[in-house]
């Protein structure tokens, strides 16, 4: 993986990250939080939208999208095991 790679993953999971948390809980988790949120929610994605029969293409904004689900479901399950 190249540097450029890495980059965009960074930024990709940043973005995503900060879309999930407004979404689901209201607030952005800074910088590191929601990279690792960005990037947990894709791999959750990954993993559950091809079994589900979804695909998004190609391409920077497909993967914020993508991340932006898996984001949105990681925080959600986070949310209802906390509530337990």
């Amino acid at each position: 993986m190249g540097i450029e790679s890495l980059f965009v993953m960074l930024l990709v999971g940043a973005v995503a990250g900060w879309i999930a948390g407004k979404l689901v809980s209201g607030s952005g988790f800074g910088l590191l939080g929601n990279m690792a949120v960005g990037i947990l929610g894709a791999l959750i994605a990954s993993f559950l939208l091809p079994r589900l029969g979804f695909g998004f293409g190609g391409g920077v904004p497909s993967a914020i999208l993508h991340s932006t689900i898996g984001a949105v479901i990681l925080l959600i399950v986070i949310r209802l095991i906390k509530r337990a």
